[in-house]
């Protein structure tokens, strides 16, 4: 049978798809091959880098709006959106503890920042980053209530943005059937920004290209190597905490392998690793999820509050890099003042999960705020933050994506059916469909209580 037109169309779409993210592969290595072998020319090269960046952050606030509200706004009970947050909260305070832990544990076993010595620019660039990073919880808790209804998009603040679509998804509800025609209005809002998200994803390998050479040229090899311990451990320790105990967890609590799951999210992985950015897949998880087969109303609040409180690799980088510094300065830090320090800096980083740069800022305030005289050291961690964001953007990416899966279990509201199709490769993802994501899932619009709940 000849396939219809919209088939070949969408056949099209993935053919192209899969010619852009190779392309965004060669334009990383073909970065790192220029940064080595001109790295003058090359570090001109970052403002590349930065404007594609730039452009994913433009479009974080329209994405985030649009999901939280379509997945508060489509549940006809309150209750079910607080049920869901809820669980989705503890389930997230849980994995950062863990995080933490386990974060703590190494660096302390490792020792990365034995015999390593400060220099007066680094320095100078640590006090840089604490500039930048500098906050108080009073300031933290205030700053999530915008000025206006509209800041929170003109600022590009993801926290105060959360709490304008909650605050919209709430009202809708309230207004029953007479907020349906709003409803619908930013359904179709919705499918104008993902398109625009689609069309943005198509210069990343220009983007990816900019950054890389920037990165090493301004670095080169050499200045690597004596951080490699600290590199190699953080890139372990997330990669045992993403298979071993987030796939433990999946594997028993959902009987779903954590594996094939990451196999399923692989063109995001890549996506990540050549932005540093957990931000820029975030429109294709929340597609993905819901081809996954996890209900919309449980992907609009998992997904998008995830994204500000499930730091699991954020956590694990700031206990590292602060046990790193600390002995990179001879100042070791008890026990009890790591634990201290560290629970400031993961409520600190909230809202901040995937901006290029947030963690060092983070580490940097936090050290400011608790111990002054260590803030020094962060210039050490300057050089590689961009490889180390990829690894903190990658874990927060997979441990929003097995939180995703585990609360639309816990919740009744995962087809595992659909998922094992899915994971299986019989059900594959319609690429063509990111920028109307809500093609590629079953009609859930009308009762979407109806997925994955019992017959």
């Amino acid at each position: 049978m000849t396939d219809s037109p919209s088939a070949a169309a969408r056949r099209a779409g993935r053919d192209r798809t899969q010619y852009l993210y190779l392309a965004v592969l060669g334009a990383v290595l073909a970065g790192i091959l220029l940064g080595l072998a001109a790295p003058g020319f090359a570090v001109q090269l970052k403002p590349i880098g930065t404007g594609f960046v730039n452009l994913i952050k433009m479009m974080i606030s329209p994405v985030i709006f649009c999901t939280i509200v379509l997945g508060v706004g489509s549940v006809s009970k309150a209750a079910k959106v607080g049920r869901v947050g809820g669980l989705a909260l503890v389930y997230f305070l849980a994995m950062s503890t863990v995080a933490l832990a386990i974060g703590l544990v190494v660096g302390n076993l490792l020792e990365p920042g034995s015999g390593l010595h400060l220099t007066t620019a680094l320095a100078k660039a640590g006090h840089a980053q604490a500039a930048q990073g500098a906050t108080h919880t009073t300031d933290f808790l205030l700053g999530i209530i915008p000025t206006t209804l509209l800041s929170a998009f003109t600022e590009g603040q993801v926290l105060q943005t959360l709490l304008v679509a909650l605050l919209t998804g709430f009202a809708l509800q309230a207004l029953g059937p007479a907020g349906a025609p709003v409803l619908r209005g930013i359904e179709h809002l919705q499918k104008l920004v993902f398109k625009i998200m689609s069309m943005i994803m198509w210069v990343a390998p220009v983007g990816a290209f900019g950054a890389m050479a920037a990165l090493v040229g301004a670095t080169g090899v050499d200045a690597l190597k004596s951080l490699a311990v600290i590199m190699i451990g953080f890139y372990l320790t997330c990669a045992i905490f993403v298979v071993v105990v987030l796939g433990l967890l999946l594997r028993l609590v959902a009987g779903v392998n954590v594996l094939a799951l990451l196999r399923y999210l692989g063109r995001e992985f890549l996506l990540i690793l050549s932005t540093s950015s957990s931000e820029s897949a975030l429109p294709r998880l929340i597609a993905k999820m819901e081809h996954l087969g996890v209900s919309r109303p449980v992907v609009g609040i998992t997904v998008p509050t995830g994204y500000s409180f499930n730091l699991d690799g954020t956590a694990i980088y700031l206990t590292m890099s602060s046990i790193f510094i600390s002995q990179a300065m001879d100042k070791p830090m008890a026990l009890g003042q790591q634990i201290s320090l560290l629970v400031f800096m993961v409520i600190a980083s909230k809202g901040a999960a995937g901006v290029t740069g947030a963690g060092l800022a983070t580490l940097a305030g936090g050290l400011q705020s608790h111990r002054p005289e260590l803030v020094d050291g962060v210039g050490l961690i300057v050089g590689i933050d961009r490889f180390m964001s990829e690894a903190r953007a990658l874990t927060n990416f997979a441990g929003n994506a097995v939180a995703t899966v585990l609360i639309g279990h816990w919740t009744r509201e995962l087809d595992h059916d659909r998922a094992r199709l899915v994971l299986a490769g019989d059900l594959p993802f319609d690429e063509s469909a990111v920028g109307d994501h809500t093609a590629a899932v079953p009609e859930q619009g009308a009762a979407p209580e109806a997925v994955g709940s019992p017959a």
